[in-house]
């Protein structure tokens, strides 16, 4: 079934635009509803092989009849400043612009295309690639309720998708849940490398650990117990879960350590913001 029915311009095909493309021509978006804006030969030439879109290098390239509903931000906020403006054209009461570019606030985007747009700030996160992603986002005044739905089954098309009416929460959102599947693949990398410490081979204690902790998230998910429940379950008390936990839920332990790295990671898409 069709999620939503274009047309999409889609600004930067990368790893998070790719993977929302391939989620929309999936859940039904017709081809023919979607241009994309990719200046790199290879990515543009791969992006035309595998969804059948029609890709432009720059903004000056777009039909200047195309009239989307919807204007899909998909590019580093490093290069945001260079790239937004020109596609203030297409301020108007039915066309929204969905930005996914961290820390990059509804006010830097409205100064940069201009009154009157109406404008959804978004904070996706990778799992998408796989269907499993979640995005948090959030309207400005000007957006009305269909607009703020069209970006929401958009970002709905690769994994779960969450309205919100405080922007402020976007900046947490970023360092939980976008920043998150870094701490997690980290996680993995250093159980394995503590098995081998302890004497596993290499390959056995990369598989177990990627197998856990994928295992371990699925049976979160699937779960009607929150985690410290399911966490107990595993601990007997004097076993070696509970050696382990010891050091890990110590006052030094993980807890402290992960509350700094969110709070870094916050304060760092604060300071994008402008």
């Amino acid at each position: 079934m069709t999620l939503f029915t274009g047309p999409v311009l889609l600004v930067g095909c990368g790893k998070m635009g790719g993977t929302l493309l391939g989620g929309w021509i999936a859940s039904g978006l017709k081809p023919t509803d979607v241009v994309v804006v990719e200046p790199g030969e290879a990515l543009a030439q791969a992006t035309r092989n595998d969804h059948g879109v029609a890709v432009v290098s720059k903004f000056d390239h777009v039909d200047p009849g195309f009239a989307p509903r919807i204007v899909v931000l998909a590019v580093k906020p490093q290069v945001m400043d260079d790239v937004v403006p020109p596609y203030g054209r297409f301020v108007g009461p039915n066309t929204v612009f969905l930005s996914i570019a961290a820390g990059k606030s509804i006010s830097y985007l409205e100064s940069r295309l201009g009154d009157g747009a109406a404008i959804v700030r978004s904070m996706p996160n990778t799992p998408a690639a796989v269907g499993r992603g979640i995005a948090v986002l959030c309207a400005n005044r000007i957006a009305d309720a269909a607009q703020a739905e069209a970006c929401r089954t958009l970002l709905a098309a690769v994994g779960e998708a969450v309205v919100v009416d405080d922007e402020s929460l976007l900046d947490a959102v970023t360092a939980v849940s976008g920043s998150g599947p870094a701490y997690v693949f980290l996680l993995i990398e250093c159980l394995a490398e503590a098995g081998i410490e302890a004497g596993l081979p290499a390959d056995l204690s990369r598989r177990l650990a990627l197998a856990t902790v994928a295992g371990a998230g699925a049976l979160a998910a699937q779960s009607d117990e929150p985690p410290g429940t399911l966490r107990q379950n595993v601990t007997s008390p004097g076993g070696t879960t509970h050696a382990a936990l010891g050091v890990l839920m110590a006052d030094d332990g993980l807890q402290p350590l992960m509350t700094r790295a969110v709070a870094a990671a916050t304060q760092r898409s604060l300071d994008l913001a402008d």
